[in-house]
């Protein structure tokens, strides 16, 4: 079977880093974070968009002209068995691609950097480890997480961790991830935003970390991090 994508962002200057990009958007995934706006991507709901491979191609080839690369994201991408074969056709045609994942199958995701068929990988980091399962909401395989670190932090490609600043979080829970993660080249701290559905709807009254707070965060991680940058603040 052929991937089905269920939102497309047709321009982007800011999903991958230092590239003009258009985002492709596959359904379902394995995680159920409660702070996840694409509630209707994880819960398979009806997003009101569809595109076909096909039609995927058309744009692309549409706007060759214009975009650097193409960044895959979710819902959980490597969900998508189909994924690797699409990702192949894109580098044939020149795209650079960037890859968007929570880091839940690095079998596929070692597959996929030994067939250099991605050159950035963005892996979202939920939580520290001992509040993992109660952040992503799932049952989690610890494990294939560590695994998928270790993949990227190996790949020799360019790469980025993740985490939301959600006010589950504490601020040791933050320092725990910088010492879980430390030596990695870039780490990205992502402000929460309580808007309107998100998966948990207590947390869309929830309080997020005033910017000054995310910053202070942000100055006591760094040392951890080759670099780290500050978002949506």
């Amino acid at each position: 079977m052929a991937l089905v994508f269920k939102g497309i962002q047709k321009t982007t200057l800011i999903d991958y880093p230092g590239q003009v990009a258009c985002t492709f958007f596959l359904p379902k995934c394995n995680f159920k974070c409660g702070y996840c706006y694409n509630t209707e991507l994880v819960l398979g709901k009806e997003t009101g968009f569809s595109m076909n491979e096909k039609q995927a191609f058309e744009f692309l080839e549409e706007r060759k002209k214009f975009l650097d690369g193409v960044c895959i994201s979710g819902g959980e991408p490597t969900l998508h068995e189909e994924l690797p074969e699409f990702i192949g056709k894109v580098k044939q045609k020149g795209f650079l691609v960037k890859l968007d994942t929570n880091g839940s199958n690095p079998e596929m995701l070692e597959a996929l950097v030994e067939a250099k068929l991605v050159d950035f990988v963005a892996m979202d980091i939920k939580a520290p480890k001992e509040k993992y399962e109660e952040i992503c909401g799932a049952k989690i395989d610890l494990k294939k997480i560590e695994k998928s670190i270790e993949v990227i932090k190996k790949s020799g490609i360019d790469y980025e961790f993740r985490t939301t600043v959600v006010p589950l979080l504490s601020e040791k829970g933050l320092m725990d991830i910088g010492e879980w993660l430390n030596g990695s080249k870039k780490f990205v701290l992502q402000q929460f935003h309580n808007k309107m559905h998100l998966i948990d709807k207590k947390l869309e009254k929830a309080q997020p970390y005033s910017a000054g707070q995310v910053k202070q965060f942000g100055e006591k991680l760094r040392p951890f991090f080759e670099k780290l940058e500050i978002r949506g603040i």
